[in-house]
């Protein structure tokens, strides 16, 4: 998962003081299950390489069960292959209008033990924070999922439409679990919209509430190669002309110089314009002239040179990987460098490939593909989907700023987005903003934030299964 959307919005001042909210919490029996859940889920070491994804969705699928739901209603797919597994739990609904999609992935990141100041796979309480891999991405969304359907069940309630809860095996490598679930299962799986607990979220500065992020777009994932040939031969005799390393050199550096145009979209403009009216000064304005028609050009140079604002800006291209040559005493046969970009949502990828090839300049250097960019529009901010948001958020949380936000990273929400069912990050997770350790050592969740999000999750189902 990426939770960019956390880290450099630093630079927005205004905020809540932490305790500024209505109190609205799960009764106590309600967090001990969550946190019982989210301990057994850390646990398991879901690691891609180790194949416990069945494992966790099994666990996951007993909790369901035992609840009550109907064993035909609570499903352990196992596919794409047999590593990898995957659960879809359905709640019933009473007037069969169009379902609703809550969901979260249950591998993770490897984590060394010797990395850690503690053991990265069981789930540790201490000084306010739960720590353990997946704590944050996204076994805290797991964990919500399952709980609250489990509480759901239990107080009674009875949503007008269905409610479907998927968590995937492989979201963190490559998303082939949610591909093969749209493909093979998309019965199981239709929805008018789907809530994705791995974007979006809660921003905190020094424990202070900044924003509520909901992730309604996010950037199309394309990865492709530029390769440079020779016949190659002995070092004694360089041709520099014909090496493979001299001709790449000068395509790295205007790759380097290069940036597309400027584009917004519904998502991106509605970012600038909500951020616009909580930050001051300088920033405040620069923000305000990108939103013109023509974007100022000031602004937007003073935006690019902050990488988070640059990339909700336009679609970025960057070098990640080289490799060439074979012997330091021949000359290199062979000389490529792997370019990884982040797409615009709407901007056709093959402009994007053409861009690269223009760059190349040298009809000697070769274009590939490694990774199929995968369509992902825009969802549409509707006041069916923001108005319970906003409601939501006002209760929990009054005056907290919402905030919609394209995502620079990926998410399996592309992969729903793509097969026409609008989607969007709600975590509802506020972190520290300058202490985001996804991915990193001593991962950790604030258990506040644990329950605050619990909370919300419950009410936005019930909110949202509840409307005609």
């Amino acid at each position: 998962m990426s939770r960019l959307t956390l880290v450099i919005v630093a630079a927005l001042r205004w905020s809540v003081p932490d305790g500024a909210n209505a109190q609205i919490e799960a009764p106590s029996a309600d967090r001990a299950l969550a946190r019982d859940i989210l301990r057994e889920l850390v646990e398991i070491n879901t690691t891609d390489s180790l194949g416990n994804t069945p494992r966790a969705a099994r666990a996951m699928a007993r909790r369901l069960v035992a609840a009550g739901f109907p064993a035909a209603d609570v499903r352990v797919l196992i596919g794409p292959d047999a590593r990898h597994g995957n659960l879809v739990a359905r709640y019933r609904g009473t007037t069969g209008g169009r379902p609703i999609i809550g969901f979260a992935h249950l591998d993770v990141v490897p984590a060394r033990r010797a990395d850690w100041s503690v053991d990265p796979f069981a789930l540790l309480e201490k000084d306010g924070y739960f720590y353990g891999r997946g704590t944050t991405d996204d076994k805290v969304g797991d964990a919500i999922l399952v709980a609250d359907f489990i509480r759901l069940k239990r107080a009674g309630f009875k949503p007008r439409r269905d409610l479907i809860l998927m968590l995937t095996g492989d979201e963190e490598t490559a998303g082939s679990c949610i591909a093969w679930l749209v493909t093979k299962h998309r019965d199981l799986i239709d929805a008018e919209f789907a809530l994705n607990t791995d974007a979006g979220g809660g921003v905190l500065r020094d424990g202070r509430r900044v924003m509520f992020v909901v992730q309604a777009s996010e950037k199309v994932y394309a990865t492709y190669v530029l390769e440079a040939t020779d016949k190659g031969g002995h070092s004694s005799l360089p041709r520099p002309a014909d090496n493979p390393v001299y001709r790449l050199a000068p395509v790295l550096q205007r790759l380097a110089q290069y940036q597309f145009p400027v584009k917004l979209n519904e998502v991106s403009r509605a970012f600038f314009e909500r951020s616009a009216a909580l930050e001051t000064g300088a920033l405040a304005e620069d923000m305000r002239g990108v939103l013109k028609d023509p974007p100022d050009s000031a602004a937007v140079a003073h935006l690019s040179a902050v990488p988070f604002y640059n990339s909700k800006l336009r679609t970025t291209c960057v070098a990640t990987l080289m490799q060439a040559g074979h012997a330091e005493n021949a000359l290199p046969q062979s000389a490529q460098v792997t370019v990884n970009c982040r797409i615009l949502p709407g901007e056709p990828a093959a402009e994007v490939a053409a861009t690269l090839e223009r760059l190349a300049g040298d009809d000697r250097i070769a274009l590939r593909t490694v990774y199929t960019p995968i369509p992902s529009p825009p969802s549409p901010l509707t006041p069916a989907i923001m108005g319970p948001i906003e409601r939501l958020v006002a209760e929990q949380f009054p005056n907290v700023p919402i905030v919609p936000v394209m995502e620079a990273g990926a998410t399996d929400g592309l992969f729903l987005r793509n097969a026409g069912i609008p989607t969007y990050g709600v975590s509802a997770v506020f972190e520290e903003q300058n202490d985001v350790r996804a991915h990193g050592r001593d991962e950790r969740l604030r258990v506040q934030s644990f329950y605050e999000a619990l909370e919300f999750w419950y009410r936005m189902m019930q909110a949202f299964a509840s409307a005609r």
